[in-house]
């Protein structure tokens, strides 16, 4: 079994916030593959669901961003789940808006639920770096990671989000380099 995170915080205030782009990410996962209505569990919301073998638990830690880690870690515990059977999803300053990276490991970067996952489960998880570009200067950070995405960046948004979700079989097997050469050739249709 995998356990797939997907980070940003609870409310719809901050559904469409550049923050919340992991539980965009999972949403589409969810209806691009059909999969079942959500439950509240482990201090979030969890979907079980299949891609091709490979058994999955989609998680949005209802703790707010902060605090992702205490979420992630009790449904670990509960599944008996290694740091390598754990992907999260997040946004990512340091990416070009609407570029999509993957990568094992690695520090927090400022990123407050990195921070708390990495403190409650250690680093070495995957990370699937959803790219929402820097505002250009430190002072910026704040507001640009709490804004919500703007009217023009709603469709590359939504077009981003569904090449995650279709290419996604190739992150449950665990194939990370053909799922951003699938996902870039998809991004350019």
């Amino acid at each position: 079994m995998q356990l797939w995170v997907g980070l940003g915080n609870p409310g719809a205030q901050y559904a469409l916030h550049r923050h919340n782009v992991g539980f965009m990410a999972l949403d589409a996962l969810e209806q691009v593959h059909g999969f079942p209505p959500p439950k509240q569990k482990f201090q979030g919301w969890t979907v079980d669901g299949q891609l091709g073998s490979e058994k999955l638990l989609l998680l949005k830690p209802a703790t707010f961003m902060n605090e992702s880690g205490r979420s992630v870690g009790e449904a670990m515990r509960f599944y008996k789940l290694a740091p390598e059977d754990v992907t999260v999803f997040h946004d990512e300053l340091d990416l070009d808006p609407f570029k999509v990276k993957v990568k094992i490991g690695g520090g927090h970067a400022g990123h407050n639920g990195l921070r708390s996952i990495d403190a409650h489960i250690g680093p070495d998880f995957r990370r699937v770096r959803i790219g929402i570009g820097h505002p250009g200067h430190k002072s910026r950070v704040h507001g640009h990671v709490l804004g919500n995405f703007t009217k023009a960046e709603i469709d590359p948004l939504a077009h981003m989000l569904g090449a995650i979700a279709s290419e996604a079989d190739w992150l449950a097997k665990g194939d990370n380099a053909r799922f951003m050469s699938e996902f870039a050739l998809r991004m350019q249709e």
